[in-house]
């Protein structure tokens, strides 16, 4: 295993300072800011020799997040430690408006021969059949009827 060995510079630990003492920030920054602050070896360290494992047990953490936080300092620097990474998915909605509206009106329609009463499924396989949309799950539908306060049992 590789051991990285943390030295800041005089403006790093004045920010890292900043972000425990000021402002609102997210638990993982404040995290990496302690771990950095005690895990730091440079010269202008104001700790003694502070071991890994006196670490773990003042923020209650466990080695591997030490090891984790001091490597990601080291490779990719000071500002990726502590901001969150950008997810790289691509959320885009399924069900705009339009959509949406032709989901309420076929909800509040008559449902099918055979059946006393629509379903979720049910539901997105008419829309899909209508070519409303090209596919559309029971989940999606569900999250439709939610969010406009309709419900299948009335």
């Amino acid at each position: 295993m590789v051991l990285y060995t943390i030295k800041l510079s005089k403006s790093e630990i004045e920010d890292l300072d900043k972000v425990i003492s000021k402002g609102s920030h997210s638990s993982q920054a404040y995290r990496a800011a302690y771990i950095l602050l005690n895990c730091d070896k440079g010269k202008f360290s104001t700790n003694a020799d502070i071991k890994n494992s006196d670490i773990c047990k003042i923020l209650r953490i466990g080695e591997r997040t030490i090891d984790r936080v001091k490597k990601k300092f080291i490779e990719e620097g000071f500002e990726s430690v502590l901001e969150r990474r950008a997810s790289p998915q691509n959320y885009t909605k399924k069900v705009d408006g339009d959509i949406e509206a032709k989901l309420v009106t076929l909800c509040c329609s008559e449902p099918p021969k055979g059946f006393a009463k629509w379903s979720l499924r049910l539901l997105a396989d008419k829309m899909v059949e209508f070519k409303y949309v090209d596919y559309i799950s029971h989940v999606t539908v569900r999250e439709v009827l939610k969010k406009t306060n309709l419900s299948l049992g009335k």
